[in-house]
């Protein structure tokens, strides 16, 4: 494999001490990640320093592993966060000890590895960095401990009983090499004429070839979907790139908690009773209490298209890909935003519009909305999520609330003084969704609420495509099949209300 086309590709588990010391499970044997890939025993090359970053941005080194061990459990690392000298190395150990960060996730080259239906055995690889992030592609990627940085502290002997003598001693040398290593890498993804995107960049070839001519030599070099025989699921910079043309078309997935499963039900735990503690004297008899538990499935289900190209324009390399991921992206995004807000059959995710747990506020008028109406409704939601609460409505309701006025005279609506920046009612920002009801009576044309603790959307598979050049060849076109597998439900109907047309 030569240097420019080296696939990149990033695993992950943490432990942090607040002296900067940290020590975690950057790969557990035995498990598989979201992707379906197994790292075998031994695979790994195991150098003597590796560095330390927070996301995988090379941008700034935050830190060095030191101390890169294979045991039976998995590779365990330990290091030192830069704590005294990046600040964003204090950041990270803030953001660990508040729980913000906390897995880990490897970067490597992938020496040999076996296809399997699900993902790949890799059976050798080269390490070239570890970084703390948020999500890790191995849920069992972890810190497992983070010394305290304030020497006055007193948590590090009592939570680890570790001498601050046994911190590990970052060699001035070796952390050099780390970061010459690193800036060659950095350098070689930037120089003239490199490939954009290093990852996969020899798979996108393949996938673009793949779509052009429908060819099976190019199939074989390419993830064949678990669920579905003969399709080809996309390179993940495709793909990744496939879902932000879709947050376009589909507003609720960019306010929405959106995770990836591996199943196809999510069985969450939902608490239906609460703890009954009352106030007591000195010797008054305290009562008992348990809180009471069930479970709430969101169910994923399946959206499937196919469109058709030109032959010409599927022979055009700097065309086909772009065409084909723009159509299927704007009409799953379509479809997609169509269930979010309104789906209730047993075939579409649960759309928020239709839960009947989500509380109303009366407009007051079955024609006119009022502008109390709006504030009524906003203050009817507890703090903790009115605070982040987001406005959602179609493009007619948005036109009538920039006409509504408070006592004050001063419009509900204002204006975005900032690029990027949502424009926002009574103070909090507005999405339009074309999905949404118009104002009419007994119509519930607002909500406004928490999409990031309410409404949860999880990804089973983003695209797969099925290239058929033989179908419609007699009119020369190109077919293409495409199947994404997504499953969406409210989780929390209490950090939602809805403004009914009702009197």
């Amino acid at each position: 494999m030569t240097e420019a086309l080296e696939q990149i590709e990033t695993k992950a588990t943490l432990t942090v001490a607040e002296t900067g010391e940290i020590t975690g499970m950057a790969w557990p044997f035995g498990t598989t990640d979201l992707v379906g890939d197994v790292i075998e025993k031994g695979a790994f090359d195991r150098p003597q320093s590796l560095p330390m970053l927070a996301e995988h941005d090379s941008g700034q080194t935050i830190g060095v592993w030191s101390e890169i061990t294979e045991t039976p459990e998995g590779l365990h690392v330990k290091g030192k966060l830069l704590i005294h000298d990046v600040p964003r190395a204090r950041e990270v150990a803030d953001q660990i000890r508040q729980g913000d960060l906390g897995g880990l996730s490897i970067a490597f080259v992938t020496k040999a590895a076996q296809r399997h239906t699900k993902g790949r055995n890799i059976t050798a690889l080269s390490l070239r960095e570890v970084s703390i992030v948020k999500q890790p592609c191995n849920p069992g990627a972890h810190v497992v401990s983070l010394k305290s940085i304030e020497k006055e502290s007193h948590m590090e002997n009592e939570a680890s009983q570790t001498p601050a003598n046994d911190a590990p001693q970052i060699d001035a040398k070796a952390f050099d090499a780390v970061v010459q290593r690193l800036d060659k890498l950095e350098a070689k993804g930037n120089r003239l004429g490199a490939p954009a995107v290093v990852q996969g960049d020899a798979e996108q070839k393949a996938f673009v070839n793949y779509l052009m001519t429908g060819s099976e030599i190019d199939k074989k070099a390419l993830t064949t979907a678990a669920d579905t025989s003969n399709h080809i699921l996309m390179p993940d910079e495709v793909s990744n790139e496939f879902i932000r043309n879709l947050v376009e078309f589909s507003p609720v997935r960019a306010i929405s908690d959106v995770r990836s499963t591996g199943a196809a039900n999510i069985i969450l735990p939902k608490r239906t009773g609460i703890t009954n503690a009352i106030w007591v004297g000195e010797t008054t008899p305290r009562t008992g209490s348990q809180p009471t538990f069930d479970q709430s499935e969101i169910a994923v289900k399946e959206l499937a298209t196919y469109v058709d190209l030109s032959l010409q324009l599927a022979e055009d390399s700097a065309n086909v890909l772009s065409e084909v991921t723009t159509a299927l992206a704007e009409d799953f995004g379509q479809k997609e935003s169509l269930a979010f807000v309104n789906g209730s059959t047993a075939l579409e995710p649960s759309g928020f519009m239709k839960d009947a747990n989500i509380a109303t506020t009366a407009n007051g008028s079955k024609t006119a909305l009022s502008p109390d109406a709006l504030i009524s409704l906003m203050y009817a939601l507890p703090a903790t999520y009115r605070a982040t609460g987001t406005w959602v409505m179609n493009g007619k309701t948005l036109a009538t609330i920039r006409t509504l006025k408070d006592g004050h005279g001063n419009y509900l609506w204002q204006p975005s003084y900032q690029a990027g920046q949502p424009e926002t009612i009574l103070g909090r920002p507005v999405v339009e969704a074309v999905d949404m009801p118009d104002i009419a009576a007994d119509a519930t044309p607002v909500i406004f609420g928490d999409f990031k603790r309410g409404y949860r959307i999880y990804d089973r598979l983003n695209v797969a495509v099925l290239a058929d050049p033989y179908t419609v060849r007699v009119n020369g076109l190109m077919r293409y099949h495409a199947r994404r597998r997504v499953g969406a439900s409210v989780v929390r109907p209490d950090a939602f209300r809805k403004l009914a047309m009702a009197v």
